[in-house]
C-alpha cells in the first residue's frame, strides 16, 4: 500500500484533496490557504477549512505561513491568516504544514504564540543548521525538499544534519523543486530516492536506515492507520 499527504493551497484544493484521498486507502489531506492565497481569508474561510476536517483522512491544516520573498499578499494578512490556521489546528488537535521564505523569524514569533500540542512541520526547509534547534524545541519536525541535493544548498545539507532523528522528514514538494539529477522536470514522488541519499549521506547513516526513521516520522506526524 502507498502512503502519500496531498497538501492543499486554497478552499478548492482543499476539497479536491479530501475528494482524492477518498480513493486511495493510506492517502492524507491537509486543508489550508497558502499565503499566496490569502487575499479575502476571514471567518468564513475558518468555517469552511473546519467543515472539511470533519473528513477522517484530513491529517493536518495547511500549507499555511509566511512568505516575504515573493509578497503576494501584504504581510499583516498572511500573519494573520498563519495564526488562524494554527488556531484552527489547536482547536482540533491537528499538525500544521509551515511555509517560509525569509521570515523565520516572524514564523518562529507566530508559533511560539499560537502553535497548538499537535505540533507540525517546517516544509521544505531552507533556514541555516543555527535555526534548526529553535524549531524543534517548538514542537516541529523539520522537512526537506529536493533543495538539499542543488549544488549551492550547503547550508541546507548542514540543516539536515543537525536534525533530532524523530523530528527528521523529507518530502517531494511535488511538482516543485525536483531533486538534482531530475532537476527542471516536473517532480514525483519517484525522485524521493535522490532527496534521501543525500540526506542520508550528511548524516552518516544509510539510505534504508534514513527512509525507515523518516517514514515512522511522517506516520508518527500525521497519525496514519497500522500498515497491514
Amino acid at each position: 500500500m502507498s502512503e502519500a499527504l496531498v497538501v492543499a493551497t486554497d478552499l478548492a484544493t482543499s476539497a479536491r484533496a479530501v475528494g482524492i484521498c477518498r480513493d486511495f486507502d493510506g492517502w492524507y489531506a491537509t486543508v489550508g490557504v497558502h499565503p499566496h492565497d490569502c487575499g479575502g481569508f476571514a471567518a468564513a474561510t475558518v468555517n469552511a477549512l473546519r467543515d472539511l476536517t470533519r473528513d477522517a483522512n484530513v491529517r493536518a491544516i495547511g500549507e499555511t505561513g509566511l512568505d516575504f520573498y515573493r509578497e503576494h499578499q501584504p504581510p499583516a494578512l498572511q500573519e494573520q491568516a498563519f495564526r488562524a490556521h494554527c488556531r484552527l489546528a489547536a482547536e482540533l488537535d491537528l499538525p500544521v504544514v509551515v511555509h517560509q521564505r525569509e521570515s523565520l523569524d516572524a514564523v518562529e514569533r507566530v508559533l511560539g504564540e499560537a502553535l497548538g500540542s499537535a505540533g507540525g512541520v517546517m516544509h521544505s526547509f531552507t533556514g541555516p543548521p543555527e535555526t534548526v534547534q529553535r524549531f524543534v524545541d517548538l514542537g516541529l519536525h523539520i522537512s526537506f525538499s529536493g533543495i538539499v541535493t542543488f549544488k549551492k544548498a550547503d547550508d541546507v545539507r548542514a540543516a539536515a544534519a543537525e536534525v533530532p532523528a524523530d523530528r527528521l522528514l523529507i518530502e517531494t514538494d511535488a511538482p516543485y523543486l525536483a531533486p538534482t539529477p531530475m532537476r527542471g522536470r516536473r517532480n514525483e514522488p519517484a525522485y524521493l530516492p535522490h532527496t534521501a541519499a543525500v540526506v542520508a549521506a550528511v548524516r552518516n547513516v544509510s539510505v534504508s536506515s534514513l527512509c525507515a526513521t523518516t517514514t515512522h516520522n511522517a506516520r508518527e506526524l500525521f497519525r496514519c492507520a497500522p500498515l497491514p
